[in-house]
């Protein structure tokens, strides 16, 4: 039998009104909670329902709603001092990954100080302050792990930091929050908690357990994301609401791939969506791993019930048009990923000229 530890310490509530009916849980994190949050949780019922539940249980609030995707570290600085101003002793995260992520950082800062030049050297001891999230859309499964994507601007990326203190204490799982989002939201959450399941199958650190997540997260999301460019009811968004909690319980345990390490830098440099970046680079890691024969593509194609070029085909037709990046950006691109950790955490560790040519796969020809 294989070697290996399982630790994922959140206690996940879910279903409709879950806030409501098990909100007094918010109680155990403190006497007051500083929210972080973006601004849509003002709009789809969110904020009100944890401001609600806070209340009833005599806690006092203040809300941080400055969060913009893919969060700062001059962001987290903000939310810290509010919160020290504030008083407040937990965290309670609504969003989707970008004020979560903002949220661990802030609740870890806040009890173990580091300059902006020490925050991403690691080393975190397991302290920070107790934290709720709520997702309100269906893709990063931030609300299960224990990691902080936080822009980088010293390396022009962006660069995780984790502790086992930035496991959240309570998840509320309400797929009443994702009925208003956007198409486009929609679909680019969907794509990333779709290559969360995929990568997690394909890391060197995956167990049989979070293989097991993995699949089983592919299992409901990939039927799901051929509808994700149309209306979605309120089942299947809670079916993807729960699929992506399942593959951010497999990254927990097995991380991510060099498709995130790559997507990275489409991210910062061109304002690529993190999920569409993931998505874009997808196929052509599938296509490699064919060529290697890797026994973990089998499999990831056995949960999903496709073949490869199915799959392919799907992707490219959720991601419609491609951005055109001139090839000297992705030469550069390629050169600089090969520093990225996620490179050798997969099982098809690519070389440096295997990334370039995912990256030239990925877009359309340009020398521009």
């Amino acid at each position: 039998m294989q070697t290996f530890c399982y630790y994922m310490p959140t206690k996940v509530i879910c279903g409709r009104d879950c806030i409501a009916e098990h909100g007094a849980l918010l109680k155990e994190l403190g006497r007051s909670a500083l929210i972080v949050t973006g601004k849509s949780s003002a709009k789809n019922g969110a904020l009100d329902d944890v401001l609600s539940a806070l209340e009833h249980n005599g806690q006092t609030a203040t809300v941080y709603d400055r969060v913009t995707p893919n969060p700062t570290v001059a962001c987290v600085r903000e939310g810290v001092a509010l919160l020290k101003s504030a008083g407040a002793d937990c965290i309670v995260a609504i969003g989707g990954g970008s004020p979560m992520d903002a949220a661990k950082a802030m609740a870890t800062l806040a009890v173990q100080e580091r300059t902006d030049d020490e925050i991403f050297a690691g080393g975190y001891e397991a302290r920070a302050l107790p934290m709720a999230h709520v997702p309100t859309t269906a893709g990063t499964g931030s609300e299960v792990t224990p990691y902080a994507i936080l822009t980088n601007d010293a390396k022009q990326t962006k660069t995780s930091i984790t502790s086992p203190a930035m496991f959240p204490r309570f998840a509320f799982l309400d797929g009443k929050y994702m009925e208003r989002l956007p198409v486009v939201t929609t679909v680019n959450t969907a794509l990333d908690a779709f290559s969360h399941a995929v990568e997690g199958m394909l890391s060197r650190q995956a167990t049989p357990l979070s293989n097991a997540l993995a699949a089983e997260s592919l299992r409901i999301l990939y039927p799901l994301l051929k509808k994700t460019s149309g209306p979605l009811t309120a089942e299947e968004r809670d079916a993807l609401l729960y699929a992506s909690m399942l593959a951010g319980m497999t990254i927990a345990q097995s991380g991510t791939t060099a498709v995130h390490g790559m997507g990275y830098y489409l991210t910062y440099f061109y304002d690529v969506d993190h999920g569409r970046a993931n998505g874009l680079l997808l196929g052509a890691a599938l296509a490699l791993c064919a060529k290697k024969g890797l026994v973990q593509l089998r499999n990831i194609l056995s949960a999903c019930g496709a073949e490869l070029s199915e799959v392919c085909a799907l992707l490219d037709g959720l991601l419609g048009r491609r951005e055109e990046i001139p090839r000297a950006r992705l030469e550069e691109f390629a050169a600089r990923a090969m520093g990225n950790k996620n490179i050798k955490k997969s099982v098809y560790e690519p070389t440096e000229r295997e990334m370039l040519e995912m990256f030239l796969s990925s877009f359309p020809a340009s020398d521009a």
